[in-house]
């Protein structure tokens, strides 16, 4: 009997066709590969030519399979999903699992990353990869097993599950106010220099939303400083550049240690709140359990009411 490797075309142009004739589309097919669709094109003419026969009818802008495209098309994707989750069981039992959890910049540095050695203490059979970024990961591309996100829960790549809402108020260093206080009402507020977050989210809570909200006005010079994330905002107000918005839940840690001290008794509460987001794609795995059980957990310890006097 002739060996696989004189019975089968080349893999290359196999694994091409599969993920064609999945997605229905050289285009996406190309996106999904990382290959331009000219390549793609190319795989699947190399293949027609192995076997003899076409397995695509080209149309106007779209192509389907033909009778023989179909059957090979369940073949492939069978012997593949196959041979994908004979990996996956001798990778999981091989090799210690990586647990890839993605959060913004912001929650990453001031909340996530302060509190999770205690779950690595629990559970040390576990490799953990923090995705710090502030542009959203796509959980429907596997770019991740868990992430947490601020907003009003409805993702389109995943359920989400509320962690906690949020308290927005001024804040500075204490040796600031040391220096230039009382700074006790918006009026006295607005006299200094105010450090403004640069956020293209519009759940984002800036400094005009905020005055607006108790009826004040940004002063007309604007804000003296402008950062581009959230995280070098509370560190131009460590350094004592002038007064930011604190968000509580994330600065609780700076706060009791009175390196950033609370202003004014004004505070907004945030309708919409922090979120981790389980992909819709599959179960999450173990490491992933696990991970939603203790940061529940941290979640419901840090209480009801976020804010702290300064």
């Amino acid at each position: 009997m002739p060996g696989l490797r004189r019975r089968l075309p080349p893999l290359t142009a196999l694994v091409t066709f599969e993920s064609a004739a999945r997605l229905r589309s050289f285009t996406r097919a190309a996106a999904e590969l990382g290959v331009t669709q000219a390549a793609v094109s190319r795989q699947v003419h190399l293949l027609e030519t192995a076997l003899g026969f076409p397995v695509f009818r080209r149309l106007h802008r779209r192509v389907e399979l033909t009778e023989n495209g179909r059957i090979l098309a369940n073949a492939a994707s069978s012997a593949l999903t196959l041979m994908a989750d004979a990996i996956d069981e001798i990778t999981d039992a091989s090799a210690p699992d990586e647990l890839v959890i993605s959060a913004s910049v912001g929650f990453s540095h001031f909340w996530l990353l302060p509190r999770i050695s205690g779950f690595s203490r629990e559970h040390p059979q576990f490799k953990l990869r923090i995705v710090a970024q502030d542009q959203l990961v796509d959980l429907g591309r596997g770019d991740a097993d868990l992430t947490i996100r601020y907003g009003n829960g409805l993702w389109p790549d995943g359920r989400s599950i509320l962690l906690f809402r949020d308290e927005v108020y001024p804040i500075c260093s204490a040796e600031y106010l040391q220096a230039h206080g009382p700074i006790d009402t918006l009026d006295q507020l607005v006299r200094h220099p105010l450090i403004m977050h640069q956020s293209h989210d519009p759940v984002w809570t800036g400094w005009e939303a905020w005055l607006s909200a108790f009826g004040a006005a940004m002063p007309r010079r604007g804000a003296q400083m402008v950062c581009s994330s959230f995280t070098d905002s509370i560190y131009a107000a460590l350094a004592g550049q002038g007064i930011s918005l604190g968000w509580a839940r994330l600065i609780p840690d700076l706060i009791a240690q009175r390196r950033l001290v609370r202003l004014t008794d004004h505070v907004a509460r945030t309708s919409d709140g922090y979120h981790v987001v389980v992909p819709y794609r599959a179960r999450p795995k173990a490491s992933a359990e696990l991970f939603l059980h203790w940061l529940s957990d941290r979640a419901a310890e840090a209480g009801s009411d976020p804010a702290t006097s300064g």
